[in-house]
């Protein structure tokens, strides 16, 4: 039976018994001691006795509420110390009584102090029991960041000179600009922030138990709707590895080859149905997923879209090699290989879903990771579009980064929406409150400066932008000759295509009351700068006629992707009239094939007229002796073929110089046929 209980059966209560003279003192005794004492016990108040346990006797009853507390404080890893107040005592210079035996048993001791300063003890044991409580909390969080540390060590040990770099970086210079995090690209991050995790996961925990995939992924959150996945053929190797980068490719098997040939006869059917007749076959396909995903779109079914983009991003993502990183920005994978674009293809329609379901911070992570796997040649221009996403994720100082480090290599300020984000997110800063005074007048100054040489050299950016905004301007600017009709007019159609594809993509960013009122302050600034003559207006014009001959072929591609209209209007003519396929738009005109689609050979090549007509009417029909097409109208080939027997066997029979004509009887001669 416990103490507490004896105790209570008794009638006694813990802290009532009658002080002594000796209740003012406590002392640290050992088994062995108090057994010579025998019964002498003074009447103060007696810990319950056990294995190891000593007594303690204060003159403040209250002190001992958490004697519990006390108790358990000496029990270390699972072991009780029998040191536990000896140690306190020692500190206060004080004597040490030996310790006796852990078998040792009896019910309590009654100690003797050596001095009465060290009534507060139960006091000071708390504060210690407390200390060793942080103790193992730092040594919890220390475990849990053990991992981040890694990164940041194995970044000092593979410095390029080989020797460790003194002291620790700076954050910003830690992480690689094109630095991926794992948890922004999942988008129930986001929404957690704004709905709540019980919102956001309610629903998929349950159904999430009820079948098992292979692996964990990063870019996608599997199905239970899904099929079963099973591996399509499709794998990752390594190029080669080299100045800290790593190339990559992916691979088709046989198998998955034959699947694609499949592919393209769908395609040029231009019946959606074959591409699903295919997927049943091989569910995991990615080029038939984003291709039917594209035909999803267009019947507004934007769910199922987003669904067979998310499974295309899983087969590929369960195809990674094991050296393949997301995060790292140093991984890269050459876009002119075409089994390469399907994952571009797919990231960037993942990225068009996840801005429009309002996931803006998830949708940046993703244009990074875009961005870093060729920086340099930028195949999709996600410079065209970083900088939206960093705004509308309200990323400022990103973006002011990337702008800080790219600027001397990359030219980002000849782009229209860089040099216009860029000081925007300079005034959008310099609105925050909780910075500096000093500081948000700075940040604001330089805000105005980049505004100014951004009208400087783009004045043809100013009027479109007040009319999305609907803000009509005085006639002082909308009647100067710099920013008047001319100014649209008089620039090149490569910069007219950029101009259109920043204004038709974040033209709302710039609609709040106090961005017009501050723009309109510059607008002033650089109206008497122009009428100055300031030297500067003529060189931004010299260089807008130099450098905007003609745009990239990046650039077309990227406007076919983004769908905004006004930048599509204004595409050139040689892209406009080419065949532009929704898996592979616009593809490089260097592209490295590793295997080569077998052509097919079809009567209509040698001349047969009326094949040509039936394949005019029904792009699916097959002549006899051809492979017919797989899929819907493959059915119809049957019968077609032999209308197509018939109707040649009675164009064999018909001959036109056996026929004779009609004539009309003319008594004068004229009007006869000649």
């Amino acid at each position: 039976m416990s103490r507490r209980a004896l105790r209570r059966l008794r009638g006694e209560q813990r802290g009532q018994e009658p002080l002594g003279p000796s209740a003012l003192q406590f002392v640290l005794r050992d088994d062995d001691d108090a057994e010579e004492e025998g019964p002498k016990r003074g009447p103060g108040v007696r810990l319950p006795g056990g294995t190891g346990k000593e007594g303690v006797q204060v003159n403040n009853r209250f002190e001992l509420i958490n004697i519990e507390d006390l108790e358990d404080d000496s029990v270390v890893n699972g072991e009780r110390s029998d040191c536990a107040l000896t140690h306190t005592v020692a500190s206060g210079n004080k004597a040490r009584a030996p310790h006796g035996g852990p078998d040792t048993k009896r019910d309590g001791d009654v100690i003797k102090g050596v001095s009465p300063e060290q009534s507060n003890v139960s006091g000071k044991l708390r504060k210690k029991k407390k200390k060793q409580r942080n103790k193992k909390n730092s040594t919890a969080e220390t475990s849990e960041n053990g991992l981040e540390d890694i990164d940041r060590i194995l970044e000092r040990i593979e410095d390029g000179s080989g020797l460790s770099r003194p002291g620790p970086a700076p954050p910003s210079s830690r992480k690689h600009v094109l630095h991926v995090e794992h948890r922004h690209l999942n988008p129930d991050t986001e929404l957690k922030r704004y709905f709540g995790a019980r919102a956001v996961l309610g629903e998929q925990r349950p159904r999430q138990r009820q079948r098992v995939y292979p692996k964990c992924t990063w870019l996608t959150t599997p199905k239970s709707t899904w099929p079963r996945y099973s591996k399509p053929g499709l794998s990752m190797r390594l190029l080669e590895s080299k100045k800290g980068l790593s190339f990559f490719a992916f691979e088709h098997s046989e198998d998955y080859q034959q699947a694609q040939h499949k592919f393209l006869v769908a395609v040029e059917s231009m019946e959606p149905n074959n591409i699903v007749v295919l997927l049943q076959t091989s569910p995991y396909h990615v080029d038939s997923l984003l291709q039917l995903s594209d035909a999803c779109r267009f019947q507004d079914d934007q769910e199922m879209a987003r669904d067979l983009t998310e499974r295309a991003l899983y087969s590929m993502e369960c195809a990674f090699h094991p050296l393949f990183s997301l995060t790292s920005g140093t991984c890269r994978l050459d876009y002119r290989r075409p089994e390469n674009r399907s994952f571009y293809l797919a990231l960037y329609k993942q990225m068009s879903f996840l801005e429009k379901r309002g996931c803006p911070r998830t949708a940046l992570e993703y244009c990074k990771l875009i961005l870093s796997l060729e920086p340099d040649e930028d195949p999709l221009c996600m410079l065209l579009l970083i900088d939206h996403l960093a705004l509308r994720a309200r990323n400022y100082e990103y973006l002011i980064r990337l702008f800080q480090e790219w600027e001397a290599h990359r030219n980002l300020s000849q782009l229209p929406n860089f040099a216009f984000s860029v000081s925007l997110a300079y005034f959008l800063l310099s609105q925050q409150t909780d910075l500096p005074q000093q500081e948000l007048s700075s940040t604001r100054e330089k805000a105005s400066t980049l505004i100014q040489q951004a009208l400087i050299m783009f004045p043809g950016v100013l009027m479109p932008l007040l009319e999305y905004c609907s803000v009509r301007p005085d006639a002082a600017v909308s009647g100067h000759r710099f920013f008047g009709p001319d100014a649209e007019i008089s620039q090149p159609p490569a910069l007219s295509q950029l101009v259109s594809l920043y204004l038709g993509r974040s033209h709302f960013l710039w609609k709040e009351p106090a961005t017009i009122n501050w723009l309109e302050e510059n607008v002033r600034v650089v109206l008497q700068a122009v009428d100055a003559g300031d030297p500067a207006v003529e060189a931004c014009e010299g260089r807008r006629k130099m450098l905007y001959q003609r745009a990239p072929r990046n650039i077309h591609r990227h406007v076919i992707l983004s769908e905004i209209k006004e930048a599509v209007a204004a595409l050139p003519p040689e892209v406009t009239t080419q065949s532009v396929m929704g898996f592979d738009p616009l593809p490089p005109l260097d592209t490295i094939y590793s295997y080569i689609r077998p052509e097919r050979l079809s009567p209509v090549s040698h001349g047969n007229t009326v094949a040509l007509f039936f394949r005019s009417l029904l792009p699916n029909y097959a002549m006899e002796g051809e492979r017919p097409e797989e899929g819907v109208a493959g059915g119809l080939n049957q019968g077609l073929n032999r209308l197509m027997l018939a109707v040649r066997d009675m164009m064999a029979n018909f001959h036109f110089n056996d026929m004779e004509m009609p004539r009309e009887e003319n008594p004068e001669g004229e009007g006869d046929w000649d």
